[in-house]
């Protein structure tokens, strides 16, 4: 049997959790052929309470668990993705549609996830406080308890571990839903994974499903913290249903986020950071570089270069050929990526390459000369399309990499580091580059945006990772029973 063999995909129990096969079943589909690679369990409601109930039942004797036996679980964790990363890559880019970068990239960076948690189970949790009283007093921080995790198509590997393993690790049970159309890659892989390395049964549960199955988790009266990446009109409604709950989330959601270029950067390398930051993974990233703001004066020959460089570039089935580009996840998405292209030419902007596709496979697109309302700049595309427009100022570039209601990331290429910090003291973003694209992401990092991009830093480093899986306890201790008047 495979690490990932297609017949556990619909068990009734797997990974220490649930598979969902009471509310039947789904296709596991190839995007780049449209193959049907096999059939996944899919939740619903009741399997969600099933989850819960038996996470919280099994999450106190985790909590304590001596810490070392916790550390040694997520090691054993990390060398699993190492050990099985081949596999697991394969997955990513047959479900995913990716390229086989991109999925080694995902399997490297889910193994160290599971290194940075193992050493997260050892960090300082609590500190002690002054008290007026003859008594000691000190905050701890406490397992939050049962962690929903919600998960999406574009990255699902690092998109599920990067919330599973640090709240794993800090004494949380958890049961994570990732997108439907990537069950295998980005929650059968991780269950998988996490039985081998020992973790006990019912402290994870992997429930792949729709939008039922994460209102049912946001809205389970047995989750304490909802974790969930994906876009900012879905994590709009997990907002508004967790407040009403009074439960902590942590939203992780959309962008559009600006790459300025001054007239003193190097056109070659800067050509090239643009390509990647609006064309890798076909542009489905919440980091991509949504805008290229381009100094006036070397905006032509960076739009002529990149035209050049997006009609150079191979599109096709990842899993057959060398390419740059494979399918988008599925027609409603090329469909929306399409209409967002050819509203934006009808409102004015020039069509400098792509703007065509082939079933699932979208060309690099570069838009010239866009203005400030055309759709695919002032609208998250998801899709593989470069806006370029113009500025003459650094403050006028500010302006316009503020000018949005996102705030996730901001990529600033320019010899003079100092101007590219000082554009960034007057841009609100979550996340900066300077001499870099937009995307990155590393384990040891606090990630998160603001504005309609999501609640903050809320993952990634040790003090976000504890700020968001754990909750704060105050605590005294005296001798004797304090006395008191009455």
């Amino acid at each position: 049997m495979t690490f990932l063999d297609p017949k556990i995909w619909t068990g009734s129990v797997f990974g220490g959790g649930w598979t969902a096969s009471r509310s039947g079943d789904a296709p596991v589909i190839e995007p780049a052929t449209g193959n049907e690679l096999g059939r996944a369990g899919t939740a619903g409601a009741d399997d969600v309470a099933a989850a819960t109930v038996r996470a919280r039942e099994e999450q106190r004797a985790w909590a304590a668990t001596p810490y070392e036996e916790r550390a040694a679980v997520l090691r054993r964790a990390g060398r699993l993705f190492e050990e099985h990363a081949q596999e697991i890559q394969d997955w990513i880019v047959r479900e995913s549609g990716g390229v086989p970068g991109k999925a080694g990239f995902e399997t490297h960076v889910a193994a160290q996830e599971c290194y940075e948690a193992a050493a997260l189970a050892s960090q300082p949790l609590g500190e002690v406080l002054p008290t007026a009283r003859k008594r000691l007093s000190f905050a701890r921080r406490v397992p939050a308890g049962v962690v929903g995790v919600i998960a999406p198509f574009n990255f699902p590997l690092i998109l599920g571990i990067r919330s599973v393993a640090p709240a794993l690790a800090l004494g949380n049970a958890v049961v994570l839903k990732p997108d439907q159309r990537t069950a295998v890659c980005g929650g059968f892989s991780i269950a998988r994974v996490f039985e081998e390395a020992g973790l006990p049964s019912g402290l994870l549960h992997v429930l792949p499903g729709g939008p039922d199955a994460g209102q049912a988790l946001v809205a389970d009266p047995n989750t304490d913290v909802i974790s969930f990446t994906g876009s900012t009109s879905a994590g709009r409604m997990v907002g508004e249903t967790a407040a009403r709950l009074l439960k902590r989330v942590h939203l992780e959601l959309g962008g559009n986020s600006a790459l300025v270029v001054f007239d003193d950067a190097d056109l070659e390398p800067a050509v090239s950071a643009g390509a990647w930051a609006s064309f890798f993974h076909q542009g489905q990233i919440c980091m991509t570089s949504g805008r290229h703001l381009v100094h006036e004066s070397v905006a032509g020959e960076y739009v002529e270069r990149l035209a050049a460089k997006a009609a150079g570039m191979p599109v096709g089935d990842p899993a057959t050929g060398q390419v740059a580009l494979g399918p988008l996840i599925d027609a409603g998405q090329r469909d929306r990526v399409h209409r967002l292209v050819t509203e934006s030419v009808t409102a004015g902007a020039r069509l400098a390459a792509g703007g065509t596709y082939e079933g699932l496979f979208y060309r690099p697109t570069v838009l010239a000369d866009v203005p400030a309302g055309a759709p695919a700049y002032a609208e998250e595309v998801f899709g593989p399309v470069a806006p370029v427009t113009t500025f003459a100022t650094l403050e006028e570039a500010a302006a316009l990499a503020a000018d949005s209601e996102y705030g996730l990331s901001l990529g600033v290429l320019t010899r003079d580091v100092m101007k590219g910090l000082a554009l960034a003291d007057l841009v609100p973003t979550g996340i900066v580059h300077i001499n870099d694209q937009t995307v990155d992401d590393e384990a040891v990092a606090p990630f998160g945006g603001r504005g309609a991009s999501g609640t903050g830093t809320r993952l990634g480093g040790a003090g976000a990772n504890i700020d968001a899986f754990t909750e704060t306890q105050w605590v005294t201790m005296q001798g004797d029973v304090a006395a008191y008047p009455f």
